[in-house]
C-alpha cells in the first residue's frame, strides 16, 4: 500500500512538472505572438541593438547543449567509468538544450517564415549558414549515440558514435563563438580568442546544467549521489570556471593592447553602468571566485548542496557575461574612424540604451521551458536516471588525471 500511495504521489509531481513546463512554453509562445503582431518596437530592441535578451538565452542553451554533451563523451570516448551511466542523460539533456535555444532564436527572427529561406539558399562566406549544418548535425548526431547506447547489440559502436559526437560539437561551438570572432561590424567582437572561450565556456556551463538536473532527478527519485562521484564532478566543474575566466581575462587583455580598443574596454569594465556591475559583479565575482571557493574549500566541498549552489551561481554569471558581451556589445558604437570626432544625424558615435522588456523575458523563458519539458518527459519515459555501479568506482581512476 505505502508503494502504491508513493507511486500515486509520483505520478502527481510529474504532471505537475508537465504543467509547470508547458505554463512556461505557452507564455514564450504568446510573447512571441506578441512581438510578431504588434512588431518588434514593443520590445527593447532597436536598430542599434538587434539582439535582446531572447539571444542570451538562446546563445546560452546553445552554448550549454555542446557542454552538457561533455559528460557523455568523458565516458565513452576517454573510458571513465562513473561517466558511462550519465551518458545517455547527458544526450537526452544535449538535445533537449539545443532545441529551446534554437526554438528561441527562430521565434526572434521577427519573420519566422523566412527560416524556409535560411535552410534552402545558403550564403557559405556566412557563419550563420555553417550553423544551419552544425546544429542539424548535432540533432542526427547525438541521436544515433542516443540509439548506440540503448540498443544492447549497438554497444559496442557507442565508443565511435561518441567520438564523432565529440568532435562535432567542438565544431558546433567553435562555429557558435565564431559568430562574434568574426563580426566586424562590432568592434567588441571580432577576435578569435571567442572561438576556444566559447568552448571553455561551453564545458563549464554544461556541467553546471548538468549537475543541477542530475541532483533535481536524484532528489525526486530518493537517491543519493556517491560521495566520490560528487568530487570528481566538482573538481572538473572549477577546472572548466577557472579555464573560462582564464580566456575571458585573455580576450579582455588583448583588446586593451590594441588602441582602437581602449575607449571599448574602458565603457564594458568602468564606465558603462550596469555593464561593468554585471561583468565584475555578476561573472567575476558570483559567477566565477564564488564558485571556485564553495567547490574547493575544504569542508564546503564536500557538500552536495555547496556544488548545486556553486551550479547555480555559474549558471548565473553565465547570464551575466553574456548579456554584457552581445547587449554591451551592440550598444557600444563602432569607431569607423579612430582618433576622429564624427558627426551625422543618425546616432553615429553616442552609445545605447537598452532595456529588456516583458516579451523577451518571457521569449526566453519558453526556451528554457521547452527543454524542460523534453528533459522531464524524457527521463519519465526512457529512465535515463544514472544507475551507478559501486563495485565499478573503486580504482577507475580520477577524471582530472
Amino acid at each position: 500500500m505505502r508503494f502504491e500511495a508513493f507511486h500515486r504521489l509520483e505520478e502527481r509531481f510529474f504532471y505537475a512538472l508537465v504543467g509547470v513546463g508547458g505554463l512556461i512554453v505557452a507564455l514564450g509562445l504568446l510573447a512571441a505572438w506578441h512581438m510578431e503582431e504588434h512588431g518588434h518596437i514593443v520590445s527593447g530592441m532597436n536598430n542599434q541593438v538587434v539582439w535582446g535578451t531572447p539571444h542570451i538565452f538562446a546563445i546560452f542553451m546553445i552554448v550549454a547543449a555542446s557542454g552538457v554533451l561533455n559528460v557523455a563523451s568523458i565516458g565513452s570516448v576517454f573510458g571513465k567509468v562513473p561517466y558511462k551511466a550519465r551518458a545517455p542523460l547527458s544526450g537526452m539533456l544535449s538535445l533537449a538544450l539545443l532545441a529551446g535555444g534554437l526554438s528561441v532564436l527562430m521565434l526572434d527572427l521577427g519573420r519566422p517564415d523566412r527560416l524556409i529561406v535560411a535552410m534552402t539558399y545558403f550564403n557559405f562566406k556566412s557563419i550563420f549558414a555553417w550553423n544551419v549544418f552544425l546544429y542539424t548535425g548535432l540533432f542526427a548526431i547525438v541521436g544515433v549515440y542516443l540509439w548506440t547506447l540503448m540498443e544492447r547489440r549497438m554497444n559496442v559502436y557507442s565508443k565511435y558514435a561518441g567520438f564523432v559526437a565529440f568532435i562535432w560539437r567542438l565544431a558546433l561551438t567553435t562555429g557558435t563563438g565564431s559568430i562574434f570572432g568574426f563580426l566586424v561590424a562590432r568592434q567588441a567582437y571580432n577576435s578569435a580568442v571567442l572561438a576556444p572561450a566559447f568552448i571553455v565556456m561551453s564545458f563549464a556551463w554544461g556541467l553546471a546544467a548538468f549537475i543541477i538536473v542530475q541532483s533535481a532527478l536524484f532528489s525526486w527519485n530518493n537517491l543519493t549521489l556517491h560521495p566520490d562521484i560528487l568530487r570528481r564532478m566538482k573538481n572538473l566543474l572549477g577546472i572548466f570556471v577557472a579555464g573560462a575566466l582564464y580566456f575571458v581575462a585573455v580576450h579582455h587583455l588583448t583588446n586593451l593592447y590594441f588602441a582602437k580598443q581602449i575607449d571599448f574596454e574602458h565603457f564594458i569594465l568602468v564606465s558603462g553602468g550596469i555593464y561593468p556591475l554585471l561583468f565584475w559583479g555578476g561573472y567575476v565575482v558570483l559567477g566565477s571566485v564564488l564558485p571556485l571557493l564553495l567547490l574547493y574549500h575544504p569542508r564546503l566541498g564536500a557538500q552536495c548542496s555547496s556544488v548545486i549552489t556553486a551550479s547555480v551561481l555559474v549558471i548565473l554569471g553565465a547570464f551575466a557575461l553574456l548579456y554584457v558581451l552581445i547587449i554591451g556589445g551592440q550598444a557600444f558604437p563602432l569607431e569607423i574612424f579612430p582618433g576622429m570626432e564624427v558627426r551625422s544625424s543618425y546616432l553615429d558615435g553616442q552609445i545605447d540604451h537598452y532595456v529588456p522588456s516583458v516579451p523577451e523575458i518571457f521569449l526566453g523563458l519558453g526556451g528554457l521551458g521547452v527543454a524542460f519539458l523534453i528533459t522531464t518527459i524524457g527521463v519519465r519515459v526512457l529512465h535515463f536516471v544514472p544507475q551507478d555501479d559501486f563495485s565499478q568506482l573503486q580504482g577507475a581512476g580520477n577524471i582530472t588525471d
